[in-house]
């Protein structure tokens, strides 16, 4: 797939959002954020000014052989900023001490992008010693696979700290699950300080990447039971994803595109396919069936600025969720142990 590299730089006309610094208020489910510790856009400007180049080039580089990872990089930062906030927990290996995240159901075999940010973590202790943490390299390799992708800039503070532990448990309980009914979804959101229309927004992330059949399979041959498909998808939706994952186990770890009018490019195709019958996963369509979150996925599908820039503010909430400053963290050596 040849793809230039100007074509994935496309900013939308809300570029403004980038001059500001500061981005309140901060959603925190894991404590109070200490103003002390200076947490704002430009936190490495002198310590590590080169910080965004060395991201940049890093996800880069991974993209031209994985075009799979933009979605790859969006999606640990989401699991890592869900599971009690943004603190580089889901990159940590297990210890005696605690069993992690990467371990963790929605986790295991399917979260992917680890080894890129150990590589840019390496590339930045090189540049700026012992002074960026993990959770800030995460962050800023998302947002800059969104952009790789064709996706809208979002601001973002800095100053994070990692975490010293991580839990498989929480993780298994915290992270939405593809199945699970959308009122379960939007009371996980809320109880981190997101709403009904981040669901919907953040959802959008969809418009990238790749799902494994088992996530699906039961839409296509036993929905919740019934030993029929589910009628909401589309009939020509249906045939091509039974072709794709077979009703045999073997077909199991199969990869779908989410999006597949546009699998690589963050648009909002996505919302289309909603309108269209042909979401992908259970928990994407189920927004279609829900008066309050259908109107904002008919607006997204005809409103591809607007899409964007709600991306861009709930992605901004989202890396900001229970963040760790000061002494409350530390900045990792290597981001899978802690010091």
């Amino acid at each position: 797939m040849t793809m230039s590299l100007s074509s994935y730089f496309t900013i939308p006309l809300f570029l403004c959002l980038s001059s500001l610094h500061l981005v309140s208020p901060f959603p925190s489910f894991g404590g109070q954020i200490d103003y002390d510790y200076n947490y704002n856009y430009n936190y490495y400007e002198r310590s590590c000014p080169r910080l965004r180049m060395i991201v940049q080039n890093g996800v880069w580089a991974a993209f031209k052989t994985d075009t799979r990872i933009a979605a790859s990089l969006l999606r640990l930062h989401f699991h890592d900023c869900f599971v009690n906030g943004c603190d580089a927990s889901i990159l940590l290996d297990d210890t005696i001490d605690f069993r992690g995240e990467k371990n963790a159901f929605p986790n295991r075999n399917s979260a992917r992008g680890y080894e890129v940010i150990d590589s840019i973590k390496a590339d930045v202790e090189q540049a700026c010693p012992s002074t960026v943490s993990c959770v800030d390299i995460l962050t800023l390799a998302a947002r800059e696979s969104v952009l790789l992708s064709g996706g809208p800039y979002y601001p973002l503070s800095f100053g994070r700290k990692d975490g010293f532990t991580a839990s498989e448990k929480a993780a298994n309980e915290q992270l939405p699950s593809p199945i699970e009914p959308l009122e379960n979804i939007t009371a996980k959101f809320t109880s981190k300080g997101l709403d009904m229309k981040d669901v919907v927004v953040l959802s959008g992330a969809h418009t990238i990447g790749f799902a494994q059949c088992f996530t699906f399979k039961r839409r296509l041959f036993d929905f919740k039971g019934t030993g029929k498909p589910d009628p909401t998808l589309e009939s020509s939706a249906l045939a091509n994803l039974q072709g794709m994952c077979p009703n045999k186990d073997a077909s199991n770890r199969n990869l779908a595109p989410l999006d597949s009018a546009s699998t690589y490019r963050f648009d909002n195709a996505y919302y289309v396919n909603l309108v269209n019958g042909t979401g992908l996963l259970e928990s994407d369509q189920a927004l279609m069936r829900d008066p309050k979150t259908s109107a904002i996925v008919t607006a997204y599908s005809s409103n591809s600025y607007l899409f964007s820039a709600d991306f861009a503010s709930s992605m901004t909430k989202l890396s900001n969720l229970g963040i760790l400053t000061g002494r409350n963290g530390q900045i990792r050596n290597k981001c899978g142990s802690v010091n």
